[in-house]
């Protein structure tokens, strides 16, 4: 049996538990695998860890130590241990409260994202075995920046997404520099990372279930993503394609954007709702089902940039997908980056569920990081 049927064998429940997939590792402890001078910074120099490079005090850290590495979007709560973070860091809304958002930054020229403390900078682990890989996020009290749906999504919230619609997560490269070599053989395809918000349709047993992110919308012509999707009767084709082919359930997942909608960085000038996921009986559909699927109930496609057969020939390393990812992307803006899957759906060990990764384009970063 082949490696990748193996995985495919052991992934057989992993895929149905897809939605059920542990929370972001905001915060764990991780091994220093590089430390790297700055150019003309004499108390600084750059900290690897995973696929991330973050600023650090000069000789503050070493190859090989044990350390906590906080992901850019951690909220790290008001607390003496990050105070040093409050010149560039605070943030304050209704939303959120009071924290300290990480986000990519530049400093002498060099692209820092997220933070590295030692272990003896945090009282809270004090006592703790702690172990490489361990997640310390909800023990130091962090969270994912998140901020609410945007006008443009907005709706009346009936209660949260339901449990055959699973929450649409990428995983960063950076966070997981082994998901490259799970690719190695597979025919794969690349498609455009578009800056909206998620949103999917989901039809289970007769029922229609409307979604952002976190919530489900009622169907009361309050939401405008709602709205859209019935104008272009796609629920009700949706439903069609079901019982046409004796199928239990079919979701839509895809990125709603337009005015309103995360301020509108593709700059369009009607609502458009691009879907990159159909799942049929709670499992991810391969590219040839998904877009017929959408063909057959009339949306758009998130734009499929590049298909090939084998991923590691042609981009071998980090470097090289972090450079595919740069330029321009939908509708002549700068492109938030790429997501890369397998043509068939492969399961992954790392991620417990389908494999797939996004690389984001750190130019776009920079500039509307905030």
């Amino acid at each position: 049996m082949s490696y990748h049927s193996e995985m495919n064998t052991a992934g057989l429940f992993g895929d149905l538990l897809e939605g059920y997939r542990k929370m972001r590792k905001l915060a764990s402890i991780q091994r220093v695998n590089g430390v790297f001078p700055i150019s003309d910074a004499d108390r600084l120099e750059l900290v690897q860890v995973l696929g991330w490079k973050c600023v650090g005090g000069k000789n503050e850290f070493h190859v090989g130590d044990l350390v906590v590495y906080f992901e850019i979007d951690s909220f790290l709560p008001i607390c003496e241990e990050f105070e040093f973070l409050r010149k560039n860091s605070y943030k304050n809304n209704e939303y959120m409260g009071e924290g300290f958002k990480l986000k990519t930054m530049k400093f002498r020229g060099e692209i820092s994202q997220g933070l590295c403390l030692g272990i003896d900078k945090l009282p809270k682990l004090n006592g703790i075995e702690l172990t490489e890989g361990m997640d310390v996020t909800e023990i130091l009290g962090v969270r994912e920046w998140e901020m609410p749906e945007r006008v443009g999504s907005s709706g009346t919230i009936i209660g949260d997404r339901p449990g055959y619609i699973p929450k649409t997560d990428e995983t960063r490269i950076q966070s997981a520099p082994e998901l490259l070599k799970e690719f190695a053989g597979l025919p794969y395809y690349i498609t455009t990372k578009l800056d909206g918000s998620s949103h999917s349709v989901g039809v289970r047993d007769d029922e229609v279930s409307y979604t952002g992110h976190n919530f489900t919308y009622k169907d009361d012509g309050k939401s405008s993503f709602v709205e859209y999707v019935k104008s272009k009767g796609i629920p009700e084709k949706m439903e069609e394609y079901a019982k046409e082919n004796e199928i239990q359930s079919i979701v839509l997942q895809g990125e709603w954007c337009g005015e309103g909608i995360q301020k509108n960085r593709l700059k369009l000038k009607t609502p458009e709702w691009f879907v990159f996921t159909a799942r049929v009986n709670d499992k991810r559909t391969n590219l040839d089902m998904l877009r017929a699927i959408c063909e057959y109930v009339g949306c758009k496609m998130v734009p499929v940039e590049e298909e090939g057969e084998d991923l590691l020939t042609k981009y071998p390393d980090e470097q090289a997908l972090l450079t595919r990812a740069d330029g321009i992307g939908y509708n002549g803006t700068v492109r938030e980056g790429i997501v890369i899957r397998p043509k068939e759906p492969v399961h992954s060990y790392t991620l417990s569920g389908p494999l797939s990764m996004k690389v984001i384009n750190n130019k776009y970063l920079i500039k509307n990081d905030d």
